[in-house]
């Protein structure tokens, strides 16, 4: 293994959460007067952060007001509509069994992603939990992975991300190591090709196999 350290990107990635984010959108935005998104627009905007996808659907002036609807809202539902992706138990506890050490490196929110990261059963094999709130920073910013990384005790040299969007791109890139990119979320392979992902996969057993030599 050229890598002791794999970052992991969550929705999209190591998970399908998406049921419950479109969910919570749906039944915040008509409370301020505004129309719900569908599921694709809901797709299309998520992954730089929940402030920023809803910037989408939101005018500024309003965005207090749903922020708290969503949230109130969210923190009662979304373990209601997450899966993990197909393969990402296997992948997890193959690296964690090497001894490599895995951890999510989310722009959700932090509480939330260990809690749906529990709930899934997905825990035990990782070593770091880091989403937004937990830091000052999100991605792609290169203080948000160099925490990670410290937190890891990691260095990048040996250090590589798995994400779905052009946010984990640029964000292993900004910190000096590889993001090889999945299509299972926001973007397509022509997308991802397109940011600068070292490598695109269609599925992480794909990655397992290809980057890790697992099978």
């Amino acid at each position: 293994m050229r890598f002791r350290t794999v970052l992991f990107d969550l929705d999209g990635t190591l998970i399908d959460h998406l049921p419950a984010i479109h969910r919570s959108y749906a039944h915040a935005l008509p409370q301020v007067g505004l129309p719900a998104p569908t599921r694709e627009q809901v797709k299309n905007a998520i992954g730089g952060g929940l402030e920023n996808a809803m910037r989408n659907f939101v005018p500024e002036e309003k965005m207090p007001e749903c922020l708290r609807i969503y949230r109130a809202f969210w923190a009662t539902t979304m373990l209601d509509g997450a899966d993990p992706m197909p393969g990402a138990h296997a992948l997890l506890k193959s690296l964690h069994a090497r001894g490599v050490a895995c951890g999510v490196f989310t722009n959700k929110h932090g509480p939330s992603a260990r809690a749906v990261c529990d709930h899934l059963g997905l825990s035990p094999y990782l070593d770091l939990i880091l989403g937004a709130t937990d830091t000052a920073w999100l991605k792609p910013r290169p203080e948000f992975a160099a925490h990670a990384l410290a937190a890891l005790k990691a260095v990048a040299a040996t250090t590589c991300l798995v994400g779905d969007s052009p946010w984990d791109v640029q964000a292993a890139h900004a910190a000096g190591f590889p993001c090889f990119a999945v299509t299972t979320g926001t973007h397509s392979a022509d997308e991802l090709h397109a940011a600068g992902a070292d490598a695109v996969y269609d599925s992480l057993l794909a990655v397992g196999a290809a980057e890790f030599a697992l099978t």
